[in-house]
């Protein structure tokens, strides 16, 4: 628990809360630790399930950038709900028998405890890997180098990847890029008028090598919940930037592991449009200010986070080869040719 006295942001307290309470359950750790404001907030990780090195895993990330809470929030409110789940559901038993969880809840502690987008030295983390885009990104907004002093900073070149963001990769590479399959689900708040879900490419309008199998993931999902409103597409068909992690981490993945990152991005237009007086706020910019649209927006995305977990189990019933994986890729290619999905 946070030490009486102690400057600290409610998130933190809630994790810090959530690690205790599940320490039965949770194998808890530091991935890093942080300086602002004269104190240091830890980067905290949490594993639940098996241990086995080659079982599918699924990695839930949130507070990348530190003024987007509801993403931390939607995060800890599915860790709190396991906890309860764990004292009487059978099937969530089995399920963690073969499937392991990680969760990273806070990636940014000390971009939210300051209440801004990049970390302590003004860096945007999602703009700090140091790969660059192939064509043109929109200008600032698709990582910029003049300096901290404007928006989606990505740090000197050259210059070695921010602890936080060398924190979250280094947790990717030793729980999720070994296995040969792996979910990561980065959850975000950002401009639009719908629930997102992106996945690589940021950096280029190539295709993944993983078309086929990310398209498939998609149908499977709509067959599943057929109601759910998200728009599921390559980032690329929204912008290319600059330095995104989740590319980086997938480049980096070995030829064996089937590794698929996604971005959720919780369309904050939708709230601002209900309550535009949201837009007087710093913080209303990206997140739900009324208690009823939290909530909503809390139960709303359970259902990809349980979906993730079920595909994990048996991902021999579903993964494609051969001729079929050739067909996906076809429709895949059709799906997304040049255009966002529908």
């Amino acid at each position: 628990m946070t030490q009486p006295g102690r400057p600290s942001f409610p998130e933190y307290d809630q994790l810090l809360t959530l690690l205790e309470l599940g320490a039965p359950w949770f194998q808890a750790s530091e991935a890093c630790q942080v300086a602002v404001g004269g104190q240091s907030f830890a980067v905290h990780v949490a594993s639940l399930g098996t241990c086995a090195p080659d079982a599918p895993a699924i990695g839930i990330f949130g507070g990348i950038h530190g003024l987007e809470r509801i993403g931390t929030q939607l995060v800890l409110d599915y860790m709190r709900a396991l906890l309860c789940r764990l004292s009487w559901d059978e099937l969530l038993h089995r399920q963690l028998e073969v499937v392991r969880l990680v969760f990273m809840p806070i990636v940014n502690p000390g971009g939210m405890y300051e209440a801004t987008r990049a970390n302590p030295n003004g860096v945007d983390l999602m703009r700090n890997a140091p790969q660059d885009a192939d064509a043109a990104v929109p200008f600032l907004a698709g990582g910029q180098r003049l300096g901290a002093w404007l928006p989606w900073y990505r740090g000197r070149a050259g210059a070695p990847m921010e602890a936080e963001s060398q924190a979250l990769l280094h947790v990717v590479e030793t729980e999720l890029l070994p296995r040969p399959l792996s979910f990561a689900v980065d959850c975000h708040s950002g401009y639009g008028w719908r629930d997102s879900i992106w996945f690589p490419y940021a950096r280029t309008h190539s295709p993944m090598p993983h078309f086929p199998e990310m398209y498939l993931l998609k149908t499977m999902f709509e067959q599943a919940h057929p109601h759910h409103g998200y728009a599921f597409e390559p980032q690329s068909h929204q912008y290319l930037l600059h330095g995104d992690l989740w590319d980086y981490a997938y480049d980096r993945a070995p030829p064996h592991s089937l590794f698929l990152p996604m971005t959720l991005e919780l369309g904050s237009w939708l709230w601002i449009k209900k309550n535009p007086r949201q837009l007087f706020s710093r913080a209303g910019i990206f997140n739900p200010i009324k208690a009823h649209r939290t909530a909503r927006v809390l139960r709303r995305h359970v259902s990809l986070f349980d979906f993730l977990g079920r595909v994990a189990v048996a991902p021999e019933r579903w993964l494609p080869h051969g001729d079929h994986r050739s067909q996906l890729l076809e429709q895949a290619r059709a799906h997304w040719r040049g255009k966002p999905a529908p």
